[in-house]
């Protein structure tokens, strides 16, 4: 009876303990980076960060496309760099594997640090491969915030904005795509809206840069709609 009664006493303490543990791991969830085996069926509101990942390399679940992307430590935060100096009309891209999407709301804080040709960098949506997809992205040097498709390998503009971001801050972009309207946000203002039926399937999303624009990017946020 007393080995009972002792039991019945620490049970409340028991259940709490197993709630926040629970609690946490969801927590922990919500803003870690997720594998391609768990984001799949991403609905609700996921926050990606690089905390956890290897400095010098691609985070786990992404894929360098082109360009050169790794895990850097910024002060006391980590983030995802694009580091190459390319030109021309190179297209740096990062992808994240772990979900196909078509109706997405995508945004990204990003930081421009470098470049003579060109300046920050976007995200991408509906990507099949590196020669199609969708673009929205912010150019310091240009003061312009464009929407764009890549269509075999062509970039063609969709629409554009005049924009300007105080130099070397970070700047928010964020896009919602659904069926074949879309809205670009440049931190927090929407700029564009627009239509295209070209990329009717779902895709991955990812980062952009161009030429030689070196660009940081953190705070990752993915949402299917």
């Amino acid at each position: 009876m007393k080995t009972f009664a002792k039991f019945f006493i620490l049970l409340p303490a028991i259940v709490l303990t197993i709630v926040a543990a629970v609690s946490a791991q969801t927590e922990g969830l919500k803003k870690s980076e997720l594998s391609a085996s768990n984001a799949a069926g991403i609905s609700n509101d996921t926050l990606f960060s690089f905390e956890s990942q290897k400095s010098g390399s691609i985070p786990d679940g992404w894929t360098n496309e082109s360009g050169n992307w790794e895990v850097k430590q910024d002060g006391e935060n980590k983030v995802l760099a694009q580091t190459a100096e390319n030109r021309g009309m190179d297209f740096n891209i990062a992808v994240f594997d772990g979900a196909i999407m078509k109706d997405v709301e995508l945004s990204v804080d990003i930081r421009a640090n470098s470049g003579n040709e060109d300046q920050g960098g976007g995200l991408v949506w509906r990507y099949a491969d590196n020669k199609n997809y969708y673009i929205v992205r912010f150019n310091p040097l240009e003061d312009n915030f464009r929407f764009y498709k890549v269509l075999n390998g062509r970039r063609i503009q969709l629409e554009s904005a005049d924009a300007t971001v105080p130099k070397g801050s970070w700047f928010n972009i964020k896009v919602i795509m659904t069926g074949n309207e879309t809205s670009c946000f440049l931190n927090g203002e929407k700029l564009i809206t627009g239509k295209d039926d070209t990329f009717t399937k779902a895709g991955k999303t990812g980062f952009w840069t161009k030429a030689d624009a070196v660009s940081d990017f953190d705070n990752f946020s993915l949402r299917g709609r």
